[in-house]
């Protein structure tokens, strides 16, 4: 058994929302060629991408090839459409939850959807989120390392946590909006550098702002191998040691002991990083997790875990063990 929890997918045909509320830079497909469509951001290309985006049945074929038994399923990061008015985010963020959710009804022994919504407006955010854990049926959600550059710790979110943690819903933080994103663009710097940064940001940020303290039942992982932060965590606790009065100004708790309190997949596409990084963050909270289909991503999910040696007991954890785990769901 393979458990996938770091995958993209979106719908065949999205409607032209950018036409339709008459600004932003909404998502639509335009399929030009067969078994290929252009994303168009706003009036703009803005990637190529291939079925295995929106196709089951080639995603499926794939999965087999690779022996993933299941993939949870969230949406691409750009698809968020944070920067939209409340009421056109939660239009755009319900007609992907549905279609996950549909990909999933017709295919449940090889799917597990999570849901997006709204973060820009809590409120709103938690109505979505109550639906798709109480009416759609999903374990979780996918968020953003930062919403419109507003970190996670935003006293503005802790409703969303709160209800999060009432609710049992797992949240999966993936980074997007990279810092200084706009001023290393050259060498696809954002995606090398910039995404481990912001992930550590986010990790960062929800343990210096209390939050895994203020919601200790809350069960969040973090893309990209926690990004950089198992690889900082030592001058991240020294900074905390040395200026306190910098660091600890809202949670006065080591953040080293905020380890084991979270997870975060196994992207990390190196062996000695991932032997490192299981010593630092501990066997029961590494998840396997691809980013399939991009190019980005492990292109034969679990390899990477496979490869390394470990006894059963550990392989199992990492490669669904912990997921399952994670979701809240049964063996």
């Amino acid at each position: 058994m393979k458990i996938d929890i770091h995958t993209h997918i979106m719908p065949e045909h999205i409607p032209n929302w950018f036409q339709k509320f008459g600004y932003g830079e909404f998502i639509r497909l335009e399929h030009h060629k067969p078994c290929c469509a252009r994303m168009i951001k706003g009036d703009k290309v803005f990637r190529e991408i291939e079925q295995n985006c929106w196709d089951p049945a080639t995603r499926m074929k794939e999965m087999d090839m690779t022996e993933v038994g299941k993939q949870v399923l969230s949406t691409i990061p750009v698809l968020f459409n944070y920067f939209a008015k409340p009421e056109h985010a939660l239009e755009t963020s319900r007609f992907f939850n549905d279609h996950i959710a549909q990909c999933c009804d017709h295919h449940p022994d090889r799917f597990i959807g999570i849901g997006t919504v709204p973060m820009q407006d809590v409120d709103t955010a938690i109505k979505e989120m109550e639906r798709c854990v109480t009416e759609l049926r999903m374990p979780g959600l996918e968020i953003g390392s930062n919403i419109n550059n507003k970190n996670l710790s935003d006293t503005s979110f802790h409703p969303f946590w709160e209800a999060a943690e009432q609710l049992g819903c797992s949240i999966f933080v993936h980074p997007w909006e990279m810092m200084g994103e706009n001023d290393m663009t050259r060498y696809w710097l954002p995606w090398l550098v910039g995404m481990p940064a912001e992930t550590s940001r986010a990790i960062c940020s929800m343990i210096f702002g209390g939050v895994f303290e203020k919601y200790p039942k809350l069960k969040v992982a973090f893309a990209h191998g926690g990004g950089s932060f198992p690889l900082t965590i030592g001058r991240i606790e020294h900074g905390y040691n040395v200026r306190p009065d910098l660091c600890a100004i809202d949670n006065a708790v080591n953040p080293r002991n905020y380890i084991g309190r979270f997870w975060i997949d196994a992207l990390v596409h190196d062996p000695k990083a991932l032997d490192f990084v299981a010593d630092v963050m501990g066997h029961d909270k590494i998840c396997m997790g691809s980013d399939y289909p991009f190019p980005l991503g492990e292109h034969h999910p679990g390899k990477l875990i496979e490869s390394m040696g470990y006894p059963q007991d550990v392989k199992e954890k990492l490669l669904y063990r912990n997921a399952l785990d994670w979701l809240g769901l049964p063996a």
